[in-house]
């Protein structure tokens, strides 16, 4: 049996065909083991290598064998220390030991697969995509804009020089000596001249001569063109890009006192697998981080995941707090505008109307998306899919998500639903948008 010797080097943070076949045919197992540590709360884990636990079934590599098809063959290898020619082999048998019986034998237990930080993120958000409501806008498309860069020597006709064709075209016909219209008319007039005299021998040879200095000129002249094709030059331009789609992404988390542990810690890890998500698909896209209390303020990442506060409960400052850095940053021509909110639903009644009245009349005229999850109690599951149960922001934000076509709001009641949640918000088929 040939044996084949995979000699080329491996560099440093890249990887050979073997290894993209091995992750092509493993795909499924590895986004499934990847999945299933999201399920068990690991999201915060997934920007960083992973050893996945793979079955050994399945792993197998193709193996070049004898075609027993095309007659019998009886040879040995040499550096064979225990067959002789002629001996049988005896097959495996069952029972003790065999398979996966118990028994004393040796057995061969699933292995563990190390995936680099780029090849966790690639299959953990393979088949997610933003809603084409978002998508279209929120990718960093580059538009070019035109900009001079010097000239060419060929081009559309709209796109000539005068200048510098006719600078080049002066420069030749001074090079090459081209007879100027000035030149003939003076040759001209002395012919003239002497055709008005009495005619003599002298002034006969005298006139032949000019004219055939004349007819010499002529010639040259027309063989040396004013313009010709290589003087042309024509203005080049150089496509520059430029942005288009500038985009921030505003993070609004409540971190007042009916904010738990438990459902801080989800709202922030649902926070941490959008950051995950924008900075993995998109190059350029601004995140503002806005945390809120009975005030709210914009922090920088670390303060949102990690700095500890309290108070009370007034989520209109943080509406407020949004587009009043809006207003002064991002105007609307020039960014795409999108908004994820989380919180617990705790909310003054009064208040809660001062939120419908801010995303009715502002914000929601300015977002191309705004997403709102709220977390729930575990015990409180039977009622995500009720629209009218919830809390008083709950029932505030379901009229606005009757009326705006790009909002969207669901709840989060443990670990396990903040994928599913996430896929919910951005993984909307293209031009498939719920009507108002």
């Amino acid at each position: 049996m040939p044996i084949f010797i995979d000699r080329r080097l491996n560099p440093k943070d890249k990887s050979l065909g073997n290894r993209q076949r091995f992750l092509r045919r493993a795909r499924e197992d590895l986004k499934r083991s990847i999945r299933d540590q999201v399920r068990t709360g690991g999201i915060a884990e997934v920007d960083r290598e992973h050893a996945v636990p793979m079955p050994r079934k399945g792993t197998g590599e193709p193996t070049f064998g004898d075609d027993r098809a095309t007659g019998r063959r009886q040879h040995i290898l040499p550096g064979n220390r225990t067959f002789s020619s002629g001996d049988l082999i005896a097959k495996p048998g069952g029972g003790e030991g065999y398979g996966s019986a118990p028994g004393t034998a040796e057995s061969e237990d699933d292995f563990r697969f190390v995936l680099s930080r780029e090849e966790v993120l690639d299959l953990f958000f393979e088949d997610l995509e933003l809603p084409d409501l978002v998508k279209l806008n929120l990718k960093q498309i580059l538009s070019f804009k035109p900009k001079r860069a010097g000239f060419t020597a060929s081009g559309a006709p709209t796109n000539i020089n005068v200048g510098r064709t006719m600078r080049n075209s002066h420069g030749r016909r001074i090079a090459l000596r081209r007879p100027k219209q000035a030149e003939l008319d003076a040759i001209a007039r002395q012919i003239a001249e002497l055709e008005a005299k009495p005619a003599s021998a002298a002034v006969r040879e005298r006139i032949a001569a000019l004219r055939e200095e004349f007819e010499r000129l002529e010639r040259r002249r027309r063989r040396i063109a004013y313009v010709d094709p290589v003087d042309i030059r024509f203005n080049r331009f150089d496509p520059q890009p430029v942005p288009n789609a500038n985009a921030v992404m505003f993070c609004l988390m409540d971190v007042s006192g009916s904010m738990g542990e438990r459902e801080k810690d989800l709202a922030k890890r649902f926070f941490v697998l959008l950051h995950l998500f924008l900075t993995r698909r998109y190059e350029r896209i601004e995140v503002v981080f806005i945390r809120h209390t009975h005030e709210a303020k914009e922090v920088d990442e670390h303060t949102f995941f990690y700095h500890t506060e309290s108070g009370g409960t007034v989520v209109s400052t943080a509406l407020e707090e949004m587009h009043r850095i809006i207003e002064e940053r991002y105007p609307v021509a020039e960014w795409n505008i999108y908004a994820a909110q989380a919180s617990d639903g705790d909310n003054f009644a009064t208040d809660s109307e001062r939120c419908i009245e801010l995303l009715d009349r502002k914000l929601m005229r300015l977002c191309q998306y705004f997403a709102y999850v709220e977390i729930i109690d575990e015990r409180e599951s039977h009622i995500f899919g009720s629209t009218e149960n919830g809390t008083s922001l709950w029932r505030a934000y379901n009229a606005v998500d009757g009326k705006w076509p790009n909002f969207q709001m669901r709840r989060i009641a443990a670990p396990a639903d903040i994928y599913p949640v996430f896929r919910q918000l951005f993984a909307r088929q293209p031009d498939l948008r719920k009507s108002a």
